[in-house]
């Protein structure tokens, strides 16, 4: 009998994404051979193992049962490929790293250029997601969260300095306005709200202790912290980002930073993998890179 562990595999990427079309390309096929994997698959079974909609693809309760009992065992197989890579010297195969959106833009984006350039047998996928994810279960290599975000049972590397948020406006909107002065006067002004998927916004934390600020809820709401950027770049009011949304701005003299003895810090970015893991070539070599790159930075 044939063996079906390359459609075991593919199952598994599709349940894991959510979606045949990047799963496809963790395979290294093409969408629609993706799609003929898959239905061989549920043929030979017998059962559907994937509720398919035109917006989603999750796993059936059969599905469900399989990936549960199917994914230990492959990442046995994975760990036995990484430990006899363990004795190649040249990074070789895929590395998948889960980070928050500044991190994954500013920081992951530009090493991964690097890295991908030097190792040219390495591919990286970068999923930003603000959602601290369990990197083990969703089949991510290695997470990079700041500070205390990081998990406790995991071996964390430091990548990169202690960052904080700005509030920012631009010159048009302050322009006949006075500027905060503490955050109690923020009450006055016209506060951009992000926005989370359960709906509720994002809370304003402030560095010096100081009494709880109740922000209006806003006349423009978003859910991206770069569509905050834009509306206060256009005069539509503060914005609270990550301070590496908006260097060039400030320093540009398009954006003025306010309340900065206020602005809160988040910490320094770590590289977390799991402790007990065999480190791939490729992974072990990307976290030499990364940790370079913090030394640099101190």
């Amino acid at each position: 009998m044939r063996s079906m562990l390359p459609e075991l595999e593919l199952f598994a990427a599709i349940a894991r994404h959510g979606n045949f079309g990047r799963a496809a390309a963790e395979r290294k096929v093409s969408t629609s051979m993706a799609s003929q994997g898959m239905r061989k698959l549920e043929d030979q079974l017998g059962v559907v193992l994937l509720r398919r909609t035109t917006r989603s693809v999750a796993p059936t309760a059969a599905g469900a049962e399989l990936l549960a009992s199917l994914e230990p065992g492959l990442r046995q197989i994975q760990d036995a490929v990484e430990r006899v890579n363990l004795h190649r010297g040249t990074p070789i195969g895929s590395l998948r790293i889960n980070a928050p959106a500044p991190i994954a833009q500013f920081l992951l984006a530009p090493l991964a250029a690097r890295f991908t350039r030097d190792h040219p047998d390495v591919a990286i996928e970068i999923v930003a997601e603000a959602a601290l994810q369990d990197i083990v279960l969703e089949g991510f290599d290695a997470g990079v969260r700041f500070g205390n975000d990081v998990p406790q049972d995991m071996v964390a590397v430091r990548i990169g300095n202690a960052q904080r948020y700005a509030i920012v406006a631009s010159p048009d909107y302050l322009d006949g306005r006075a500027p905060p002065l503490a955050p109690r006067d923020l009450v006055r002004h016209e506060c951009i709200r992000r926005s989370f998927p359960g709906g509720s916004l994002q809370t304003w934390a402030f560095q010096r202790r100081t009494a709880k600020v109740e922000l209006p809820p806003g006349r423009i709401v978003v859910n991206d912290a770069q569509i905050a950027v834009n509306a206060a770049l256009a005069g539509g009011g503060l914005a609270y980002v990550h301070e590496k949304y908006v260097e060039r701005e400030i320093a540009e003299g398009c954006l003025v930073r306010l309340l900065e003895p206020w602005s809160p810090g988040i910490g320094a970015p770590y590289l977390y993998y799991p402790r007990q893991r065999y480190l791939s070539a490729a992974l072990r070599t990307f976290i030499d890179l990364a940790r370079e790159k913090g030394r640099a930075e101190n």
